[in-house]
């Protein structure tokens, strides 16, 4: 019977030789997506699932209340992670850890540049970062300790053997002793450094970080075995609030799995929203779409040859067979077409990857795993089983009789069915071109957006070695200014793309006591502001030419707008107990991503605090100019390397998904479009096949080549029509639902939908209007021949 089976499907493919390549193409571009979705998927999902106790390991954040509105932050005050594990018996291990830091370590004549972070002893208790050499718990307990990377190890001393002990020079005039060796942070990491340094050492030249009312660290707790999260985060909630003697009533401190950062990290107004996850569901649904789609495909071409087949089925019945016998039969062929779709799909998904892994930013691979392997069959297994179910319904169903006697009629229900799905098909397409457009519209949007400060030609780098020296920082920055190329250069505290440093220290006149809204705080040196290109609404900026500029204060338009001054130049203010003077109002700027709103802001003159230089570089002659800075920095710098970035670029970064997306998207429409067309032609050739006699007939009766493109195109053009009908409401809501997540986005224009309208059109028309062409330029007698 299997043999009988595999012969009668293989004349089958042969016999309808186009039905098959385009179920084949079809099917395979449907599985290589779906395959490459799951790929991604599956790397998505194992974000931080490496850590051996990641039931038990959460990151503490907290809500505070900012105005009216609540916002959430991983930052906490620089003493919680001890402060928890000697308060809180339900916590087994705690630590807290800054911010990345970069540092140049020296052996011998090596340099190398390296990030990583300080953190409390326990760090390597809590998180699973095995250690090749050195224990966990006792790593990180002297004050001159590091724990370095296997590359970094390999990179300084070309060996990880007999390396604990060693000392490593970090910037030329400190010296670190090795004390341990962490393996190669895995991929699938966030949290990621190349070394870590004690917590201790970092609090020792950042003692405010001390001060309950001062955040920016990061904490991460084990909880015990047992222990509820829920009830410990009832327990916690308030901790902040009693730590502080009721003086800080506005951070709400919860702890969150660990595990799910990744995925689950948006919140909106002090609740979960989702995060990357979103993009997850966002593509898994597209797999499935397309999918369905080439499902569609072999549906409607299988039922559509039906009239072709009819023998075979009446024979097959009149000696016996069973509807059950000729169901595994039909269902077999589709299951047989998918495996054989899926061979193909796996080559496209081998050439794709490299192009895929540079636009999703992965090291993706096609190494079988069982997981890999079992979830390939499956897809291919549900594809086929969905492909084939329909049309293997309906061939087994028809009648013996009428089928021997070729009485056969397609019903209503029949049609309707076929054209039903054809309108999905293109109903999906429609969505998916939609949506590639408003995608492409609003990163553009973002790109070209005038940010309130210019981000083209600036280059920072970090402020290392002597130009920690006030006076060789000063010198540094006129030199710079004299070379060609060079139109300004200064210094500030983080690079103007996203929230770096806050304070609630601010205080003005008629302020709420119990108002907890948090500014920005940005100190700058002379000229920064000049070099970022901000515009004062009034006021000056800070200049040499005046003294005392240090108890100066210039506010953004959103700070003043807060505070409800009125007149501000000259008003004094109270940060942080001190008096300062209000001298400028700068145009309100976007200093953190356009998902967010325009918070308050304050810029402050304090070059010592400013840990970036900026630079801002004629473009026309970059690459000179950039060869002279080098030359420069390594002058008043030697030893260091001149590591720089372009602002611009670090901003795109800051979209990085969005660009992901609308790269995918592109992709994805393309081929659910392809996919759609590839039915469509099918479908149109079926008709022109089937209407040939009609054909050959109105043209013995004078009908013209164009009145016969006419007649086969309306009816797909009605079924486009209805197609776009249904999809461009759909389309609104989902771009508009994508679209909320920006605090600053495009209008959805009329002509987005209108344009992907008539793309379908144009598209369908384009295949159906083929065959159709082919179809009127055949002679009359060829079509009234009997076969």
């Amino acid at each position: 019977m299997l043999k009988h089976n595999l012969l009668l499907i293989y004349r089958n493919f042969k016999r309808f030789k186009s039905t098959f390549f385009i179920n084949l193409i079809g099917l395979s571009t449907g599985l290589a997506c779906a395959l490459l979705i799951y790929l991604w998927v599956s790397d998505e999902l194992q974000v931080d699932q490496f850590h051996e106790k990641r039931d038990r390991l959460y990151q503490v954040m907290e809500h505070r209340v900012q105005g009216d509105e609540i916002n959430t932050f991983t930052s906490t005050y620089g003493l919680l992670g001890k402060a928890l594990s000697e308060e809180m018996p339900e916590v087994e291990y705690a630590a807290s850890f800054s911010w990345e830091h970069h540092f140049t370590f020296s052996v011998g004549e090596k340099n190398i540049r390296s990030s990583g972070r300080f953190a409390d002893a326990d760090f390597f208790k809590i998180f699973t970062y095995p250690l090749i050499h050195g224990a966990p718990g006792h790593v990180l307990t002297g004050k001159s300790n590091i724990v370095i990377s296997e590359n970094l190890a390999l990179s300084l001393f070309g060996t990880t053997d007999n390396v604990i002990g060693r000392t490593i020079e970090a910037d030329h005039h400190e010296e670190y002793q090795v004390s341990g060796i962490y393996k190669s942070i895995p991929e699938n990491a966030t949290l990621r450094f190349d070394f870590v340094m004690t917590y201790s050492k970092f609090l020792e030249t950042r003692p405010w970080f001390e001060h309950i009312d001062n955040t920016a660290p990061e904490t991460c707790i084990l909880l015990k075995p047992g222990v509820d999260e829920h009830a410990f985060n009832e327990k916690i909630a308030d901790y902040i609030k009693k730590k502080s003697n009721n003086q800080v009533t506005h951070r709400t401190m919860f702890i969150k799995p660990y595990s799910e950062k990744y995925l689950y990290g948006k919140y909106e107004n002090g609740a979960l929203v989702g995060g990357r996850v979103t993009y997850v569901k966002l593509f898994s649904l597209i797999a499935v779409f397309i999918l369905v789609i080439a499902c569609i495909n072999f549906m409607n071409l299988s039922t559509a040859k039906a009239s072709r087949r009819i023998k075979e089925v009446g024979i097959k019945k009149a000696v016996g067979a069973s509807r059950r016998e000729l169901l595994i039969q039909y269902v077999g062929e589709s299951v047989f077409m998918t495996f054989l779709s899926l061979l193909l799909a796996i080559l496209m998904v081998d050439l794709a990857l490299p192009q895929f892994n540079d636009i999703t930013g992965k090291q993706l691979d096609l190494t079988v795993t069982p997981g890999l392997l079992a979830a390939t069959i499956t897809i291919a297994l549900v594809t086929g089983l969905l492909a084939g179910s329909y049309p293997a319904i309906y061939l087994s169903g028809f009648n013996t009789a009428s089928v021997l006697k070729n009485m056969l009629n397609t019903s209503p229900g029949e049609q309707w069915a076929r054209k039903g799905l054809v309108v999905f098909q293109f109903s999906l397409s429609v969505i998916f071109i939609v949506a590639v457009i408003v995608v492409y519209r609003q990163i553009a949007f973002v790109q070209a957006m005038n940010l309130g400060y210019s981000r083209d030609g600036i280059i920072t780098f970090d402020r290392d070695g002597s130009l920690w020296d006030q006076q060789r920082l000063e010198t540094f920055i006129n030199e710079a200014e004299k070379l060609p190329g060079v139109l300004h250069a200064s210094s500030i505290t983080h690079n103007m793309t996203g929230h770096n440093s806050g304070t609630y220290g601010v205080e003005w006149p008629g302020k709420n006591p119990d108002d907890r809204t948090e500014f920005e705080n940005v100190a700058v040196n002379y000229g920064m502001i000049e070099t970022l290109g901000i515009e004062l609404v009034e006021g000056r900026t800070f200049s040499p030419a005046f003294s005392a500029d240090s108890a100066k204060i210039i506010f953004n338009e959103a700070a003043i707008d807060y505070m409800g001054l009125k007149d501000p130049i000259g008003k004094v203010i109270k940060l942080w107990g001190y008096n300062m003077e209000i001298i400028g109002v700068a145009k309100n700027f976007h200093f953190q991503s356009l998902h967010e709103k325009v918070n308050p802001l304050f810029f402050r003159l304090n070059p010592g605090h400013t840990y970036i230089m900026a630079i801002k570089l004629d473009q026309q002659a970059l690459q000179e100019t950039l060869a002279g800075l080098e030359s420069l920095y390594k002058r008043i710098n030697p030893g260091f390397l001149f590591n720089f970035k372009f602002l611009d670029e670090a901003y795109q970064a800051q979209y990085a998904a969005e660009h992901r997306v609308a790269m995918l998207s592109k992709y994805f429409a393309g081929l659910a479009v392809l996919i759609s067309c590839l039915g469509l032609f099918g479908l149109a050739a079926f008709t022109a096949e089937r209407r040939s006699k009609e054909i050959g007939i109105r043209k013995v009766l004078g009908a013209s080549e164009f009145g016969i493109i006419y007649l086969l195109s309306t009816d797909f053009t009605k079924i486009v029509g209805v197609s776009i009908i249904v999809a461009l409401p759909l389309s609104y809501i989902i771009t508009r639902s994508w679209l909320a997540g920006f605090a600053f986005k495009i209008s959805l224009e009329w002509w987005y939908f209108a344009g992907a309208g008539a793309a379908a059109v144009a598209i369908a028309w384009l295949t159906v209007g083929t065959q159709a062409f082919r179809a009127a330029r055949v002679s009359p007698a060829e079509c009234l021949k009997d076969e």
